[in-house]
């Protein structure tokens, strides 16, 4: 009878064991199967966002998406105290280089954008790829005008074409063809109106682009609240401004192996006015692609 027992005890734990180890098996397999399963759910995350990042550029900065105006943000927009705007993988415009009109004051008004001689037919691109948000004339404004919103937060304004070759809600490379030059709108003679605006605020595109060497000034721009919409020299109290529209102001990008000595030697200045102009000291620490003051 003890014997009978140990033997139904032992088949017991045997077939316990061998269903721990069946398990144990089963569980073996599926990991490798899981692992597939979240490769595939990530690989399918990744393609959606990218599709949303697509179908509407910097989503998660701007409130809506609207066909109606061009500065429709207003207050219903929350602007960063700080943002940096990614100028890396741009093209110019335009291959023009003469400003024919700065940004700032102009006969009262101001300008909000810069003004490039470009003539009628001439081919216009987009600065940097995005969505175009808005294909619309007005004859006392923009003319014919092309407003694209890109990843990087910027939205760039086109204005006086006198042909628009892309559509609303169409997704533009980077040098993509969205028009030709023209004298539309407002406009005493054929030019490219050129703006660039973030969260509808108008940031001087002097301090982005020089159309002169075709070339972004840095890798990146540092918006700061307040301080981009209407950039010049100034005098008294706001003189260390970081702008510039009338071109006495000098910049210098700073290069692998700049010092500060280096550069005030090079732009003929102190290193005292580089450290108050740039709102830096002596012991700042200098990364190549960074824009100082130099005047």
């Amino acid at each position: 009878m003890i014997l009978k027992c140990i033997k139904v005890v032992a088949a017991a734990a045997f077939a316990l064991v061998s269903l721990n180890v069946s398990g144990q098996d089963l569980l073996a397999r599926q990991a490798p199967i899981d692992r597939k399963l979240k490769a595939v759910d990530s690989v399918a995350l990744i393609r959606q966002i990218e599709a949303e990042k697509s179908a509407y550029p910097a989503y998660s900065l701007y409130p809506n998406w609207s066909h109606d105006r061009v500065h429709a943000f207003g207050n219903t927009v929350t602007i960063p105290d700080t943002f940096r705007i990614d100028l890396t993988g741009f093209h110019m415009p335009t291959t023009n280089t003469k400003i024919t009109s700065k940004f700032g004051p102009r006969r009262r008004r101001m300008h909000n954008g810069l003004d490039v001689k470009v003539y009628i037919g001439d081919t216009i691109r987009a600065a940097f790829s995005g969505k175009v948000r808005m294909v619309k004339y007005e004859r006392r404004g923009y003319g014919k005008y092309v407003v694209i919103r890109h990843e990087n937060g910027l939205e760039t304004i086109y204005g006086h074409l006198s042909k628009q070759l892309v559509d609303e809600d169409q997704y533009v490379e980077a040098g993509e063809v969205i028009g030709l030059g023209g004298n539309t709108g407002r406009s005493t003679g054929s030019h490219l109106h050129f703006e660039t605006r973030f969260l509808g605020q108008a940031i001087n595109p002097a301090l982005l682009f020089d159309f002169e060497k075709q070339d972004i000034v840095a890798d990146s721009y540092l918006y700061q609240k307040g301080r981009s919409k209407y950039q010049r020299t100034a005098t008294g109290s706001n003189s260390n401004m970081m702008a510039s529209s009338d071109g006495t102001i000098r910049y210098h990008k700073v290069r692998s192996g700049d010092s500060l000595s280096r550069i005030a030697k090079l732009t003929g200045t102190s290193i005292d006015t580089l450290c108050r102009l740039n709102r830096i000291t002596r012991q700042t620490i200098l990364r190549p692609g960074q824009v100082l003051r130099c005047s």
